[in-house]
């Protein structure tokens, strides 16, 4: 049996995700209490439900904290043939606020005593046992709502034959580290073609910028040792059955240097993982 467990703090797109996956075939359900997961794995088992493509269900702050708390225990609990994926999102605290005020809708944990930055503050931590249980994190902040959706179809649903799902992702430190990232290289000390007048306007992408940078000793320097670390230890990963790896490039603006190490990088493994993506998170 397949369960998708999705969470995350309000705004972030669970609703998006979870139509997605009911889109897909799956059997879901909102707002479920974490004290009902095993009753729902064992009635969702029934031969009724097996045209289904598996069950997905969303469990957010609205819970009891106390069932949050021993969420980690409840899961593990569960029978050993039920292969689950645990789905966080999450966003910036500046985006989830604007957009609530955009939406004009009340954050559940908010009230007359307790403001909107606040709920949103405490809930992370409420939903703190999910998150670090969580196989696959999704950063939604500068994500449109077709782009969440492609990206669950591409890294969760394309990822049931149980190899590594691996993300290779540029952004723009000004806009802050992406909170998906497991792995961030920092590559703002290399020459930077935005102080070149014909090429600030193009982005790694383009050939003129990446000629600029393959002619930079240090540009390939940085990439064989990128290539050398993740040569040696993408593999441990995978051995301790890492469902999902996002690697993350980042320079100033996130649209030269960033875009193309992550592209170069996209290109030279994805004939080693069959499940590969690559985002520009700037660029989008």
């Amino acid at each position: 049996m397949q369960l998708v467990i999705i969470s995350g703090r309000s705004g972030s797109g669970k609703s998006t995700a979870l139509h997605q996956l009911e889109d897909e075939g799956y059997y879901c359900i909102d707002n479920l209490p974490v004290s009902l997961l095993p009753a729902l794995v064992q009635e969702t088992s029934r031969p009724e439900f097996s045209h289904f493509r598996g069950t997905a269900v969303c469990i957010d702050a609205r819970n009891a904290w106390k069932d949050l708390a021993n969420f980690t225990d409840i899961v593990d609990a569960l029978p050993p043939d039920v292969h689950r994926e645990i789905l966080f999102l999450d966003a910036q605290d500046s985006a989830l606020i604007k957009r609530f005020s955009e939406t004009r809708r009340r954050h559940p944990l908010s009230s007359e005593s307790t403001p909107l930055a606040e709920a949103i503050d405490k809930e992370r931590l409420l939903l703190g046992p999910i998150s670090s249980d969580a196989s696959l994190v999704l950063d939604t902040t500068q994500m449109t709502i077709y782009e969440l959706r492609d990206a669950i179809k591409q890294r969760l649903l394309k990822n049931s034959t149980g190899t590594m799902s691996l993300l290779f992702q540029s952004f723009g430190f000004k806009r802050g580290v992406p909170a998906d990232a497991d792995l961030v290289f920092d590559v703002r000390m290399l020459p930077n073609p935005h102080w070149v007048k014909e090429l600030r306007l193009k982005s790694g992408l383009d050939a003129p910028v990446q000629e600029f940078l393959e002619s930079q000793p240090l540009a390939g320097e940085l990439y064989r040792d990128i290539c050398t670390y993740l040569d040696t230890w993408l593999p441990r990963y995978k051995d301790s059955n890492r469902s999902y790896m996002t690697v993350a490039l980042g320079c100033t603006g996130g649209q030269h240097r960033s875009v193309y190490l992550a592209d170069r990088l996209f290109h030279y493994y994805r004939a080693r993982y069959p499940n590969i993506h690559v985002r520009h998170r700037e660029l989008q």
